[in-house]
């Protein structure tokens, strides 16, 4: 016994008879926006969790490094 068609037809009736025709778009972007910033947020406290892991001295690899091996190349 499963979910047939017309149990979903019924089900979408019911929600298109609440919340308008015209709402159900309104609120489907709305639910994107708030995902993609639930995502964002996350993105941005594991960066900041990554940031305070890091020694204190510690450089990252690329230009600083690459900027000091040029100048010590310079001076020779």
């Amino acid at each position: 016994m499963g979910i047939s068609i017309w149990q979903i037809l019924i089900v979408v009736l019911i929600v298109v008879v609440l919340f308008g025709a015209g709402r159900i778009p309104r609120l489907m972007g709305d639910m994107a926006k708030g995902i993609k910033s639930f995502k964002a947020g996350m993105k941005d406290e594991d960066l900041a969790d990554e940031a305070e892991r890091k020694p204190v001295g510690q450089v990252e690899h690329g230009s600083a490094h690459a900027a000091s091996e040029h100048k010590d190349s310079a001076k020779n």
